[in-house]
């Protein structure tokens, strides 16, 4: 029984291993006699490749960890990727500029605030004992004036930073400052209307996902489908940095996918915002009575999805040398995938960050291994459906039911059936 636990528990990794094993005698050889697969350089084009779909996983796990979903973050990508685009290679006071500053500024100006009130908060009921520090409250000057000032300051260092930038060129920090924050100001909304409007979250982030998808064209422009962007040319040569080998090893996009996996674990792992999240999940309305505030840390998981969908739009630029208002379209369906394939419930409260991980990389492995036999794209879908369908009814344990319908021999439906005709004959014999 525990070597069948053992299994249960690490199925996920199996498959992993699976799909990696296949990868590697199922490979094409080179001229040269060496494995395609299990070269150097096609491994770290997998890691390039699903850096900006794991950065967008790794905050719809979150999402759907708390029972939500979010729709939007495709078009999130897109119009942080034209916002990043136009910065880089157009000066002046363009669409992008006027979205992107404000919206840092203001960005600067809350998180300032709301992480100072944060931090007062917890080191007044760390002072003091018992229930008296769960019913901490603080005073005006530092419940309301010192977050406050600490967000104007915040703010005016954000413009003092961008207003020069402006009117040349934005930079690689400025990209990097600007694109995330226009994406968490978006998933924030997101957040904000699904609790306080006690909306269905596939409604909202549908929503989001249509009215994002039109900003970004608007922003981009209707002569501009694309905004390309040459390093060196009409853009900043630094902004190579983002498409380099680390140290000539790590892919930079595949260093913020890690990085996000392990920071938001952690987070998830060992911080009560975590265990909020999983409660949740678990039960909404049992948080909610535990005292858990239950909308805050819903909006918080809809920011940082933004957050992350902004990130994955700047790697995106660096690496395919555009931006373009479709630049995400399909890549929240991606990024579902790789989370529920990682053992991720759709209905929340279960799931983690290593688990999509794995998610992430058997959806690469596996892409890639298609590539490298050259099957049709189209039919590439196919598989990959009918893989997330599978996995889906293995986790969930439906595979039952399937047979039950089709009253096949196995299903749950034939074993009740010859259970029940069993009866009568021993009821008769028992006679």
């Amino acid at each position: 029984m525990n070597l069948i636990s053992l299994v249960s528990r690490t199925k996920l990794y199996w498959g992993l291993i699976a799909i990696f094993l296949i990868g590697v005698f199922g490979s094409p050889i080179s001229s040269k006699g060496n494995n395609i697969f299990l070269s150097y350089g096609n491994l770290l084009d997998v890691l390039r490749q699903v850096s900006t779909t794991g950065l967008i996983a790794t905050g719809m796990t979150a999402v759907i960890l708390t029972g939500g979903i979010d729709l939007s973050v495709g078009s999130l990508m897109a119009i942080c990727s034209v916002v990043c685009a136009m910065l880089l290679t157009v000066p002046g006071v363009t669409p992008s500029a006027a979205l992107g500053v404000p919206t840092t500024a203001l960005v600067a100006l809350c998180l300032g605030a709301l992480i100072t009130r944060f931090i007062l908060l917890n080191i007044q009921k760390s002072r003091a004992d018992g229930d008296a520090g769960r019913d901490a409250r603080l005073d005006t000057t530092r419940g309301l004036v010192i977050p406050g000032v600490v967000g104007v300051i915040l703010c005016g260092l954000s413009l003092w930073y961008l207003l020069p930038q402006v009117e040349t060129k934005f930079g690689v920090l400025g990209v990097l400052l600007v694109a995330p924050c226009v994406g968490l100001l978006f998933g924030t909304i997101n957040g904000f209307i699904i609790v306080a409007g006690r909306l269905q979250p596939f409604i909202v982030t549908l929503a989001m996902m249509v009215t994002a998808l039109g900003i970004a064209r608007l922003t981009a422009g209707q002569n501009n489908a694309v905004l390309p962007v040459y390093t060196g040319s009409n853009a900043t040569e630094e902004f190579e940095i983002l498409r380099s080998l680390v140290f000539g090893v790590v892919p930079m996009p595949g260093l913020f996918f890690l990085g996000a996996v392990l920071i938001y674990g952690a987070v998830l792992r060992f911080t009560p915002f975590g265990r909020y999240v999983y409660a949740i999940g678990g039960n909404e309305e049992a948080a909610r009575l535990s005292g858990i505030a239950a909308g805050r840390v819903k909006i918080a998981t809809y920011a940082v999805s933004g957050l992350l969908a902004g990130i994955a739009a700047v790697l995106y630029v660096a690496q395919y040398r555009q931006g373009k208002p479709d630049a995400g379209a399909g890549l929240e369906l991606d990024a579902i995938a790789a989370v529920v394939i990682g053992g991720t419930s759709l209905m929340g409260g279960r799931g983690s960050l290593i688990g999509t991980f794995c998610g992430v990389l058997i959806f690469g492995l596996l892409s890639n291994i298609l590539q490298l036999h050259n099957i049709n794209s189209n039919l590439q879908l196919v598989l990959k459906g009918a893989i997330i369908i599978g996995t889906v009814l293995v986790q969930e344990r439906n595979a039952g039911d399937i047979l039950s319908y089709l009253r096949l021999p196995g299903g749950r439906a034939a074993q009740k059936e010859t259970a029940a005709a069993k009866r009568p004959s021993q009821e008769t014999s028992s006679l």
